[in-house]
């Protein structure tokens, strides 16, 4: 059977992640509230968490995109991070927060973060939707989590299978 064809268990509602997303935009609005804050959003899969983040936030913000590549289009990470578009930002004068829809292996969030620390910012501190910690292959604790989950494929919400699903506006697990 394909996975297409599997049912589908909903692990976060849309109302779960709305909730949760306020908690997480007070939550950063208190900590950055005297920083100059530079959003740094990972393309694709983090793109609506942070549009949805991003408007809970009270304080000023300025926000840019970067494309880094681990999965292709499978289920596993390839192991190495590939940076596709990078930032064309003085980083400088920013405390940077990366957003990322989820933190697996750490490969890709540890791989921005020692990229992105070379360009000397402020700060730099990462913020996920999701976290799968028993999927780590690199030591590495996100900085602000929306939701810890299981070591389970996962999809919606910006996450993707192959190049579909992201639409989708809550979270899901394909099950038997």
């Amino acid at each position: 059977m394909s996975i297409e064809n599997k049912r589908r268990e909903t692990l976060f509602t849309r109302e779960d992640i709305q909730k949760r997303t306020e908690e997480l935009g007070k939550e950063l609005s208190d900590f950055y509230k005297d920083k100059n804050l530079l959003v740094v959003s990972l393309l694709k899969g983090s793109f609506i968490f942070t549009a949805d983040l991003v408007r809970e936030l009270s304080i000023p913000v300025r926000i840019e995109f970067m494309t880094t590549s681990s999965y292709g289009h499978g289920e596993e990470s390839t192991g190495s991070v590939k940076v596709v578009q990078d930032l064309n930002v003085d980083l400088s004068e920013y405390d940077v927060l990366i957003v990322d829809d989820i933190i697996d292996s750490a490969i890709t969030m540890t791989g921005v973060i020692e990229h992105l620390k070379k360009k000397n910012p402020k700060s730099v501190k990462s913020c996920a939707l999701l976290d799968k910690p028993e999927r780590r292959r690199v030591a590495y604790d996100g900085d602000f989590i929306g939701f810890t989950i299981p070591d389970m494929f996962i999809v919606g919400y910006g996450l993707n299978y192959g190049d579909y699903y992201r639409n989708i506006p809550y979270v899901f697990a394909f099950v038997d």
